[in-house]
């Protein structure tokens, strides 16, 4: 019999392949279904989900809050930020009150880092779109005045003279006692709840198995670590595949509501917002 199959879109990123490692190649058993992967950016995949056109997506959580009518959120594949997150760098310093006179290049509106620093700017931002492995480069020449930069870029924006404005992560658990909850998997719930919950096994056991071969799966997360070497490349995938990956838990899906509800009574997210979990 034919295996049903499900388009999984996801970043072309160190951390996301480490995730999908043991899906990709068939380290588990998938039973009735045939996983393809889709690789890009999250601002895409944040797009394609608005259109359901993907049955299973990495998405930001702020993108989140426009695809309850769509999607629901698996209880696996969270990236949480964990006392760091989404920076703002800049090649000078300048203080909070000056940030929205400042041009920004922000990687996308619907990211978890725009809502974050939308919600930390005393004013509405001054920001222009650009591909987020563009924002360093672009900040460096003087395009912009600041970027606010996600992915590897938190680990190497230094190499290119840029220093710390903020880390919003650090910034939110200091507002909140939560870590910030960046980004998720969702789930399309017109797939029945018997399927949404497989998958959602499926998808815990190859987070579990890249953690329990940690070694094999960094060697193939590594072709997406755009040119970082192991060492840090491996820094990288054990901030965002960890516990919180494998569960939420409590804390966790508290974070991602508190998130929510912040940008609602900030007026940048249309609510209520009824967050809906896969409980697998």
């Amino acid at each position: 019999m034919a295996k049903q199959r499900i388009r999984v879109g996801h970043s072309p990123d160190p951390d996301d392949a480490f995730m999908f490692y043991a899906l990709t190649f068939g380290k588990i058993e998938s039973g009735p279904y045939e996983f393809v992967h889709q690789l890009e950016d999250i601002e895409t995949l944040n797009r394609r989900a608005l259109e359901g056109e993907l049955e299973v997506s990495a998405v930001s959580i702020h993108a989140y809050a426009k695809l309850t009518d769509k999607y629901a959120l698996l209880p696996t594949g969270s990236s949480m930020g964990d006392k760091y997150g989404p920076m703002i760098v800049a090649r000078e310093k300048f203080s909070r009150e000056d940030l929205p006179k400042k041009k920004l290049a922000v990687p996308g509106t619907l990211t978890t880092a725009f809502l974050a620093a939308s919600l930390y700017s005393p004013g509405p931002l001054n920001y222009t779109v650009v591909p987020f492995d563009q924002i360093l480069d672009r900040v460096e020449k003087g395009e912009f005045d600041a970027g606010l930069i996600i992915h590897e870029g938190q680990l190497t924006y230094q190499n290119q003279g840029l220093q710390l404005h903020v880390d919003l992560g650090i910034w939110w658990q200091q507002e909140t006692g939560y870590p910030l909850p960046l980004g998720g998997n969702v789930v399309r719930k017109d797939l029945g709840a018997e399927a949404m919950k497989e998958i959602s096994r499926l998808i815990r056991e190859s987070i579990r198995y890249a953690l329990d071969h940690r070694d094999e799966a960094l060697d193939y997360a590594l072709k997406y670590a755009r040119d970082m070497e192991r060492e840090l490349a491996g820094k990288f995938v054990d901030m965002y595949v960890n516990h919180w990956t494998l569960e939420y838990g409590d804390r966790g899906r508290t974070a991602i509501r508190t998130l929510l509800d912040r940008g609602v009574k900030a007026g940048i997210i249309q609510g209520p917002i009824n967050v809906e979990f896969v409980d697998d």
